[in-house]
């Protein structure tokens, strides 16, 4: 049986009640899990404290919070976790910017850091243009959740949102196009 028909029957099996079914489950998205991690936190700024196997170990525990919830199939289940990524990178960003307003943070200017280098949006900005974009339109800013921080792919995307991929491609390239002009905006150089 392929991976993913096996992560999606133990999805199925554990929205039923089978708590063997999450022990199963475990191993075959955990490695996934670290690899969205990384990839998340790699294109975030310098000075994100978290590391990749503490975002996947609370990510997961928020997950098994989603027991009564009808997991679809593996992409569904990423695709969760990826908006429970996002939260808790978003959380953590408040919390550093709110201890910096206290005090409590000295952040010190690495000036290795090549000055030409472009940096990944600061994940707050990210967050309220995101929020922005789903004012206007949701399902836009649903599909570049789901890409940028759940590190699906077209297709994946495609099943999930249940829209086809050749849609799910423009929406893509429409909402990066409006989130570059947001952030540009909130953000100058």
């Amino acid at each position: 049986m392929e991976p993913e028909m096996d992560v999606t029957l133990l999805l199925l099996k554990w929205s039923s009640g089978d708590k063997a079914a999450l022990e199963q489950l475990t191993p075959l998205v955990y490695d996934e899990l670290v690899r969205l991690a990384k990839l998340r936190l790699s294109a975030e700024n310098r000075q994100i404290t978290l590391q990749p196997t503490a975002l996947v170990h609370e990510a997961y525990l928020k997950l098994m919070d989603h027991t009564r919830l009808s997991w679809q199939n593996r992409s569904h289940f990423f695709a969760i976790a990826a908006t429970i990524m996002r939260r808790i990178l978003i959380d953590n960003a408040r919390k550093r910017r709110a201890e910096k307003r206290a005090g409590g943070v000295n952040v010190a200017l690495d000036e290795a850091i090549d000055a030409a280098e472009e940096t990944a949006p600061d994940v707050l900005a990210l967050d309220i243009a995101l929020r922005s974009l789903a004012r206007v339109d949701e399902r836009k800013a649903q599909v570049i959740e789901l890409k940028y921080f759940g590190g699906l792919t077209t297709e994946e995307i495609s099943e999930v949102m249940r829209m086809s991929v050749a849609t799910v491609g423009r929406d893509l390239r429409v909402a990066q196009a409006w989130l570059h002009r947001e952030l540009a905006e909130a953000c100058p150089e």
